[in-house]
């Protein structure tokens, strides 16, 4: 009778007789939290590895907090210098129609095509940049004054003293990236159209025996966008799988958390809204629970690893 009267306060403090012990309700709570964090990262993976334009460039161009500047840097041509590059550009372009010809085996009217391509691609591009001429002008001189607030030490510990005067710094780097906005906007579409107007001169035989051939961006950082785009779709798949079958799950789950991780301290501190990244770090310390625990070996792939552990060590007694 009496165990049926403490019910109530046996479920508020947790079921398990002792806390050291989880009982089957834990062990069921965190399958189902290693499965819904796994279809999560999954089902992220393979949105954006479907949409084929994902970039994280929007994220890392908005970060804020006292790494910003470092999360800035992470976006690819992050002040359009490359992109502003006639010559840079055009060679970029050349590459890529003789890397697309090779790629497909062109015909030498195919190559005539992608000849004309580019020349109209480069047309294009220099009227753009003869339209914004005043605008880039601005924006050129612009950049001296935004690497001085960026690197002078001194003012920069002194703007970031003072809240006001750091959101100044910050109104006045927006004020300038607007200046030259519009004409990357355009160049970027230029970029996009020219790699799909080159490889939609391959026939359908020729498209059936190569895939689609990508205008690789070169990299303006050690680590840019141009790679972390490639890469990010594969790993959210990656962790998302190993997760939802419960294999080498610590290692899967720690590498969640420290992706998470780096997505808080980039919108850090964390403030309320849709934007807020109070869930990325909820779902990070989701993530160690599933790490230090080890639920994998619960109804998942690491048991049968886990069989192997305690058969190996399981008889040994510890080392003095």
């Amino acid at each position: 009778m009496l165990k049926f009267v403490l019910s109530p306060l046996r479920l508020c403090v947790g079921w398990s007789l002792s806390p050291r012990i989880l009982g089957l309700t834990g062990a069921v709570m965190l399958v189902l939290l290693r499965i819904t964090v796994g279809w999560h990262f999954y089902s992220e993976g393979i949105d954006k590895k479907a949409a084929g334009d994902w970039t994280a460039a929007p994220f890392f161009a908005n970060a804020k907090g006292p790494m910003a500047s470092d999360f800035r840097q992470l976006v690819w041509d992050a002040d359009g210098e490359f992109r502003l590059n006639r010559a840079a550009a055009m060679q970029n372009w050349a590459v890529f129609r003789e890397g697309v010809a090779n790629h497909y085996g062109f015909t030498e009217a195919q190559k005539a095509q992608a000849q004309a391509n580019y020349a109209k691609a480069v047309e294009q591009y220099d009227w753009i940049l003869a339209e914004n001429a005043s605008d880039l002008e601005e924006y050129a001189l612009g950049r001296e004054r935004i690497a001085k607030l960026e690197t002078d030490g001194q003012e920069k510990s002194v703007r970031d003293g003072v809240a006001s005067l750091g959101g100044q710094r910050d109104t006045i780097r927006r004020e300038w990236k607007q200046k030259a906005a519009p004409t990357l906007a355009e160049i970027d579409a230029i970029w996009a159209n020219y790699e799909v107007d080159q490889n939609a001169l391959a026939t359908a035989e020729q498209g059936q025996t190569s895939p689609y051939y990508r205008l690789i961006k070169p990299r303006t950082e050690r680590i840019d966008t141009s790679v972390i785009d490639r890469f990010v779709p594969y790993f959210d798949i990656a962790i998302g799988l190993c997760l939802l079958l419960g294999f080498f799950t610590p290692v899967a789950a720690l590498a969640a958390a420290g992706f998470l991780g780096s997505v808080v301290l980039s919108q850090y501190p964390p403030a309320t809204g849709p934007t807020s990244s109070n869930y990325q770090l909820i779902e990070c310390m989701a993530c160690l629970v599933l790490a230090a625990t080890g639920s994998g070996r619960l109804a998942g792939l690491d048991y049968f690893l886990h069989l192997i552990v305690r058969k190996v060590w399981g008889g040994q007694a510890p080392q003095s």
